[in-house]
C-alpha cells in the first residue's frame, strides 16, 4: 500500500490525551497531529524522534494532520492503527495471503451477533470472519499484543469462537508494523485475560495469522508471516 501523497516530515515533541501529538515540522512550525493509536504505545514512542504525518484536507477536522510513522533505532514503525485493516482486506481480496487465498469475495466491516469484524470473505464452499489487530510493541525479539488491557479485544476472541462453532472459519490476524522482531506472542504481563482468551480461542479452532509489515515513508506492505508462540515466556528474559 502506497501513501496517496507525500508525507510531511517532522520530529515528535510529545503525545498527550491519547489521541493528540505535538510535532515540529522541518519548517519549524509546530502542529497538532491526530494519533489513531489508543493504546499505551509502549516501546514505539520517543520524544524527539523523526516522524511522518499525512496532511488532511478536511475542513471538518479539528486536526489537519494524522501521525503515520515514527523512526526508532534506525527503523520505521507504523503508528496508524487503521492501516492494518486496509492491508489485510486488500491482500485477501487480491488472494495474496497463503492460507487465505481461495476467497472470491471480501467485504469490510461485517457483523456477527453483536460484534463487527474487519473482514468477511467467502467462496463457493466456505465463509470466514477475520479480525485484524495492529501490533507495535516490541519485547526482546517478540512482537507483543496488546500494549494495554483490551476488554474489546477479548470480546472479539470470544465471538470468534462462536463463529467457529456456527460452522464458519474464524481468524485473528495480527499485523506487526515494525521490522525488528521475529516472533509474535500475547502480552501476558499486560493483559493476562486476553492472553488466556487467545489460547482458548486457538484451542477451539480459531486460526492465528501474524504478518510483519515493512514500513517506509513511501508506503507500508505485508512482507512475511511470523511464527506464533502462545506460551508465557518464563525465564526467557523477555520482560526484563
Amino acid at each position: 500500500m502506497q501513501f496517496l501523497k507525500p508525507l510531511v516530515h517532522g520530529k515528535l515533541i510529545k503525545r498527550y490525551k491519547r489521541f493528540l501529538s505535538d510535532v515540529e515540522l522541518d519548517s519549524g512550525e509546530i502542529v497538532i497531529a491526530h494519533c489513531t493509536n489508543s493504546g499505551s504505545m509502549k516501546t514505539c514512542i520517543e520524544e524527539g524522534a523523526e516522524v511522518y504525518l499525512t496532511h488532511v484536507d478536511d475542513p471538518k477536522r479539528k486536526t489537519k494532520y494524522t501521525w503515520e510513522t515514527i523512526r526508532m533505532n534506525g527503523d520505521w514503525i507504523g503508528i496508524n492503527t487503521g492501516i492494518p485493516n486496509v492491508l489485510v482486506y486488500e491482500a485477501i481480496r487480491d488472494q495474496q495471503i497463503e492460507g487465505l487465498n481461495t476467497y472470491i469475495e471480501a467485504k469490510r466491516e461485517v457483523s456477527f451477533e453483536d460484534s463487527r469484524f474487519d473482514v468477511f470473505a467467502k467462496n463457493d464452499y466456505e465463509e470466514c470472519f477475520i479480525e485484524v489487530k495492529n501490533v507495535s510493541m516490541k519485547v526482546g525479539d517478540y512482537a507483543r499484543f496488546p500494549d494495554a488491557v483490551t476488554t474489546r479485544g477479548k470480546k472479539h476472541l470470544e465471538t470468534l469462537i462462536r463463529v467457529k462453532e456456527s460452522g464458519m472459519r474464524a481468524v485473528i490476524f495480527y499485523v506487526i508494523q515494525r521490522s525488528d522482531v521475529s516472533v509474535f506472542g500475547p502480552a501476558y504481563d499486560i493483559d493476562p485475560k486476553y492472553a488466556e482468551a487467545l489460547k482458548k480461542a486457538v484451542a477451539n479452532g480459531v486460526e492465528v495469522f501474524a504478518y510483519q509489515a515493512k514500513v517506509t515513508p513511501e508506503g507500508i506492505d505485508l512482507v512475511k508471516q511470523l511464527p506464533v508462540d502462545l506460551n508465557f515466556p518464563i525465564n526467557r528474559g523477555l520482560f526484563d
